[in-house]
């Protein structure tokens, strides 16, 4: 499907959960959130049909996100019923790979190709500090059993405060060189102020090429993360909302004042 701009969309990054078991400072306040409902959450069969609705109009390519999407019950039935559906050639997630060990092998049986992990210190104690109790060790094993379930690529999502030359990320980057694991840095974002930047090492943030769409674990379709449209599936109903996401997409990002990464998945 084409935009008004004349983007072609194809990319679907789908929100299954806005819980997560850690609390990162760019991400999460330090005195928690008000979660959602969980009548208020979308069910797997909403969510298929939702992707299914998508593929008629040009989805092909998938990606599950959170929160952190493997704290949400029965994640692996999910990615085996994505993957299932005809015309999905592309599945990844973006983890913070705490449980990755668990479920790695699980989720590439099911169908799972590829996943970004979240990584942007190889300092223990650093790690432990910005995520607010994280255990990296439990990052590296997931990296391994990642590798392991013949997951690939396996990227590593590096958020920087100003540059990739800082001293953190310049260890992450030696630490994925050493592990042949793909870097991605992405510069601290905003959403409240619209700060945001491309992606070093990725084509995130490049508005003029965007091909992506969001849909939210309460079943908003967002046509643009730095932006306060979206259009709910249950109360329009999905091809509605696709229209109205679609025909509204704008020409590139502004400003969200109206959700957080940790609710509508980066």
């Amino acid at each position: 499907m084409l935009d008004k701009y004349n983007r072609k969309l194809n990319y679907l990054r789908v929100s299954v959960t806005d819980r997560c078991n850690l609390r990162c400072t760019y991400c999460m306040p330090e005195d928690g959130i008000t979660m959602l409902k969980h009548e208020d959450i979308l069910s797997f069969d909403e969510i298929v049909d939702v992707i299914k609705t998508g593929v008629d109009y040009g989805i092909n390519k998938v990606r599950i996100t959170g929160g952190e999407p493997l704290v949400r019950k029965g994640i692996v039935d999910l990615i085996g019923m994505i993957w299932n559906i005809d015309g999905i050639k592309d599945l990844s997630m973006t983890t913070n790979a705490i449980l990755l060990d668990k479920f790695a092998q699980p989720l590439a049986e099911a169908g799972l190709q590829r996943v970004n992990i979240s990584l942007d210190t190889v300092d223990p104690k650093k790690f432990n500090e910005i995520s607010r109790g994280g255990d990296i060790q439990k990052v590296f094993s997931g990296i391994e059993a990642a590798k392991k379930a013949g997951l690939d690529p396996i990227k590593i999502n590096c958020v920087v405060w100003k540059s990739s030359e800082e001293e953190e990320a310049k260890k992450v980057g030696e630490y994925c060189e050493k592990n042949e694991l793909n870097v991605r840095y992405i510069h601290q974002m905003n959403l409240s102020t619209g700060e945001f930047s491309v992606v070093e090492g990725g084509d995130g943030g490049n508005c003029g090429q965007c091909n992506r769409l969001r849909l939210t674990a309460n079943g908003n379709i967002k046509p643009c993360l730095f932006s306060d449209l979206s259009y709910n599936v249950r109360t329009l109903g999905i091809e509605e909302a696709y229209k109205q996401a679609v025909g509204n997409k704008p020409k590139s990002g502004s400003y969200n004042q109206s959700g957080d990464f940790y609710n509508i998945g980066g």
